[in-house]
């Protein structure tokens, strides 16, 4: 390998985690709320454990913000047995 191949490596690696630095913060703090309803009223602790994975996926996470799709809706009261 050469210098300049590790060079564009370390580049292209600190781009995508700085770009995911940068998102983390309002996915963690907004858009967990807004897809997940077993994320909401969970305080800031929570949101600080789950800023590491979110910077490493965070592709992932804005793709299912956009999508709109709520997941862990809670179960209807009327819909148990």
């Amino acid at each position: 390998m050469s210098i300049e191949l590790a060079t564009e490596f370390w580049t292209v690696a600190a781009l995508y985690l700085a770009t995911g630095a940068v998102v983390a913060a309002p996915i963690a703090f907004w858009g967990t709320s807004a897809t997940d309803h077993a994320a909401r009223g969970a305080g800031v602790a929570f949101r600080l454990i789950i800023m590491p994975g979110i910077i490493a996926l965070w592709p992932y996470f804005i793709l299912r913000m956009l999508s709109g799709r709520i997941v862990n809706k809670p179960i209807d009261e009327a819909g148990r047995e």
